[in-house]
């Protein structure tokens, strides 16, 4: 087949293009330029698709002799990965750009561009599985090593992207197998970290550089009473969950610390209250999308049982799921037996069953049967 190598510049993208080599593939690396300005991507290893990203990734394909383009998708990363996150962050509500990143480009412009380009399929460093049904349809499943699984932030694949998609390190049983194996090809990155954080907010800082980009009020902070307890300087800066930084002139009643429970951009307040309310029991979803053939309790409406996960990093938890559909839209319904803590509109949940990610939706609301938001006006 003729790859496409996504090469990132890091460690897994580039075992996994040697590997494609290995099997035979005719294989070509790409790096995705995700800025035309330097210094607005973060440097070192805090972020990814920097200009040392860049480096890395031509040395190694230098070193797995294939040919290496760099390819200028900084429009549509600046449209729809930073603008979303900057709309969503004024609307109150918590966006992943990750997801936003491998729907919009790793998985939508790069693989939309490969196809056109002849390529039949492209290759990243993911670690998750595409695995085939008895009818041939493909599936996301999570990864061998469990540690290291990114099936969530896969979780937005269509059908169709996963047929074009591969993932050699899918059973690689850890990361430490991945860094020698670099080491044994006298691949440069073996030891290079991790990258993590948002890469277009070079200091960390993001409520300094939301500042920036969004008018902020200052506003009042109130208790799930309604209470005034203090203000904040924009209530777009805050996040649900969140006890650090409320700087409250009040102390609780009983001592404890309080946690964000809502923003309203709206009204500019935050709610803040207890921890025990942050847990919640029914989250709603928008922008529904299904990796592979739905299952069928999907198409009919009928419950159905599953697991969900709402941070790339987070432990599923045991839930029931249903569709809704009214006045031509869509809505997924997930209830919540065991309850989850500090869930913010705007995260992406991904709907599980066993290992196969069946789908994802943006979490449009979050609610406790333990309290109801209408009663603070």
């Amino acid at each position: 087949m003729k790859v496409l190598a996504a090469m990132s510049g890091g460690v897994d993208s580039a075992v996994a293009a040697a590997r494609a080599v290995e099997a035979g593939h005719d294989v070509v690396g790409v790096h995705l330029a995700l800025s035309r300005m330097p210094g607005t991507l973060r440097t070192g290893s805090r972020g990814c698709c920097t200009v040392e990203d860049s480096n890395d990734a031509w040395r190694a394909c230098d070193k797995l002799g294939i040919p290496y383009y760099v390819w200028d998708f900084s429009d549509r990363f600046a449209e729809d990965v930073v603008q979303d996150f900057v709309d969503e962050y004024e609307a109150g509500r918590t966006p992943n750009p990750c997801m936003r990143c491998n729907e919009k480009i790793k998985f939508a412009a790069l693989l939309e561009k490969a196809l056109a380009l002849g390529f039949d399929a492209v290759c990243t460093g993911h670690y998750a599985k595409v695995l085939r049904d008895e009818s041939g349809n493909p599936e996301l499943h999570r990864a061998a090593d469990w540690a290291k699984d990114q099936s969530y932030v896969l979780g937005v694949l269509t059908h169709q992207q996963l047929e074009h998609c591969m993932f050699p390190l899918a059973e690689t049983p850890s990361k430490a197998e991945v860094r020698a194996e670099a080491e044994a090809r006298g691949l440069t990155v073996a030891n290079k970290p991790d990258s993590y954080d948002i890469c277009f907010i070079p200091d960390g800082d993001t409520r300094g550089w939301l500042a920036e980009r969004i008018e902020m009020k200052p506003g009042d902070i109130v208790d799930q009473d309604g209470n005034q307890l203090g203000e904040h300087e924009g209530a777009q800066a805050f996040t649900v969950g969140q006890r650090k930084g409320l700087r409250l002139g009040r102390p609780a009643s009983d001592g404890k610390p309080r946690f964000v429970l809502e923003i309203r951009p709206k009204d500019n307040k935050v709610i803040v209250g207890p921890e025990a309310l942050l847990a919640v029991d029914e989250l709603r979803g928008i922008r529904i999308s299904w990796a592979g053939v739905p299952i069928p309790a999907v198409l009919t409406g009928e419950e159905f049982d599953c697991m969900v996960q709402v941070r790339a990093h987070g432990d599923p938890v045991t839930a029931k799921a249903r569709m809704e559909r009214a006045d031509g839209s869509e809505v997924l319904v997930v209830q919540l037996p065991e309850g989850m803590r500090g869930v913010a509109p705007g995260q992406t949940m991904v709907v599980y069953q066993e290992t196969r990610v069946l789908g994802q939706a943006t979490i449009d609301s979050a609610r406790s049967s333990a309290w109801d938001p209408a009663s603070v006006l």
